[in-house]
């Protein structure tokens, strides 16, 4: 399979994320920060610089992943200040994903409301009437300008969003009639907040055509306690799952891009550590055909 790795998990400083990720001859690079700055905010000069760095590596970039319409709330208003500023954000990225040759552009989507649905009471109780609406009408002109620019977006599976696992994602896409262009950024780290079980339930949702890139991380969870711990590669509530997830993705043809997710640090706040603990065990179980041997 194509791995990858988030590179500003390893450093803001590209030049040495893409160093060290020749070491481990990863080839694809997912940029969100770099140096000082996120994914879209740099000038021409400072893209093309990007660009050179990475034909320099010869490595090819999965995904630009700026935090498009984090921090909106359903209170949020199509083309209201707040999304504006989103959109003119997303058409920065997509400028560079043309420059970069990126296939896709992250997106996220709303804060949560954590009943959307409901009945038997609930609908008048418990319910956040209309929050899923606002959520529709505020990525859909995302989804229009992704056709005008022919490029694919990537909404990911947030914890704390309205997009909250693949469930949601499958149905964001449908309601907005949007396969063509919208795919899921399935984080099932993520997802494990709301209790989505990652193998099989959360892989069957989407594996038919709407999954487009992929992030691993290992955590702990605990909802009741709002606690998440980032865990060692294989240490946390997703460590037995990888080695399906890896398998079933080889089983269907997966031909997107599974990037790790450097966000665990042992304990002294060094994440380029944290990275060299756990890349070999992950690309031990997502690296090509091993995992499939295994089963």
């Amino acid at each position: 399979m194509k791995l990858g790795v988030i590179c500003d998990g390893i450093s803001r400083d590209l030049d040495h994320a893409l160093t060290v990720m020749d070491e481990y001859e990863l080839e694809f690079a997912e940029l969100q920060f770099v140096w000082d700055k996120e994914i879209g905010d740099h000038t021409p000069m400072e893209t093309k610089r990007i660009k050179n760095l990475l034909d320099d590596h010869q490595k090819k970039v999965c995904c630009l992943s700026r935090h498009i319409f984090a921090g909106t709330t359903t209170s949020t208003k199509p083309h209201d200040e707040l999304h504006s500023k989103h959109m003119d954000y997303l058409k920065r990225v997509i400028d560079s994903a043309h420059l970069l040759k990126s296939p896709l552009v992250r997106i996220m989507n709303p804060k949560k409301e954590t009943i959307i649905w409901g009945e038997n009471g609930a609908e008048v109780w418990n319910v956040a009437n209309g929050a899923w609406d606002v959520t529709l009408e505020l990525i859909l002109p995302a989804v229009e300008l992704a056709r005008t620019e022919n490029i694919t977006l990537a909404v990911e599976t947030g914890n704390g969003t309205m997009v909250n696992s693949n469930y949601m994602a499958k149905r964001l896409i449908d309601e907005l009639n949007a396969k063509d262009v919208l795919k899921v950024l399935w984080d099932p780290a993520n997802c494990l907040w709301c209790h989505e079980v990652a193998y099989p339930d959360a892989y069957y949702e989407v594996h038919e055509g709407y999954l487009g890139h992929i992030h691993i991380k290992d955590v702990e969870v605990n909802t009741p306690r709002s606690t998440l711990k980032v865990k060692e590669f294989g240490e946390g509530q997703l460590g037995r799952l990888f080695k399906p997830i890896s398998i079933a993705l080889q089983r269907d043809s997966y031909a997107g891009t599974v990037s790790f997710e450097s966000v665990y640090h042992p304990g002294n706040g060094d994440f380029e550590a944290g990275f060299r603990k756990c890349i070999e065990k992950f690309k031990s179980v997502f690296g090509g055909g091993a995992a499939l041997a295994a089963a």
